[in-house]
């Protein structure tokens, strides 16, 4: 099911999609023009990202195939620190580190430790269109590979043990089942 505009459940939050919606495992297309909807988009997830609640949250996540991602590591509610990548893409990654205990608004009541790169550089453009050039380590790190997944189509369940990752899936087919 190919979506072309977002599923908007009020006038400032997004619905987000959850596995198993095959939506999340294609490819985005790039953003072509920072225009006004492009800014209502990144005004619309940066409050689902924060009513979620979550750190970082990737457009297709709420059913809009651009790459996009907002994300927001400050500790507290109190000093919000909004960052908006466009585009963004991993220039350089180095070391390893496993991600204590994982999880994604796309993958609900699942977590897990994961295998990321411990140093990244990721390009992009911000919110205005600005070039940026993104140093990162450590939760940085982490949550920018796992948005930037999300846009190549892969969830983090795809970076588990198969083991793992099917008894994820069973849980959540059986679940479905129910309802």
């Amino acid at each position: 099911m190919k979506r072309n505009s977002p599923q908007v459940v009020d006038m400032s939050k997004l619905e987000i999609l959850t596995y198993p919606e095959k939506f999340l495992f294609h490819p985005v297309e790039p953003v072509e023009n920072i225009d006004g909807g492009v800014q209502e988009m990144i005004d619309k997830m940066a409050a689902t990202m924060y009513a979620a609640p979550g750190v970082g949250l990737a457009a297709i996540q709420v059913g809009w195939g651009k790459s996009l991602l907002v994300y927001d590591i400050a500790p507290q509610r109190d000093e919000r620190s909004l960052h908006v990548l466009i585009n963004p893409r991993i220039v350089v990654a180095e070391g390893e580190i496993i991600s204590e205990n994982e999880g994604c608004l796309s993958v609900p009541d699942f977590r897990s430790d994961v295998k990321r790169a411990a140093a990244v550089t990721v390009e992009a453009a911000d919110r205005e269109g600005k070039p940026l050039r993104i140093d990162a380590e450590g939760m940085l790190a982490i949550v920018l590979q796992h948005e930037i997944d999300h846009l190549q189509g892969t969830l983090f369940i795809d970076r588990l043990s198969s083991l793992k990752r099917e008894l994820y899936k069973r849980r959540m087919k059986k679940k479905l089942r129910m309802k």
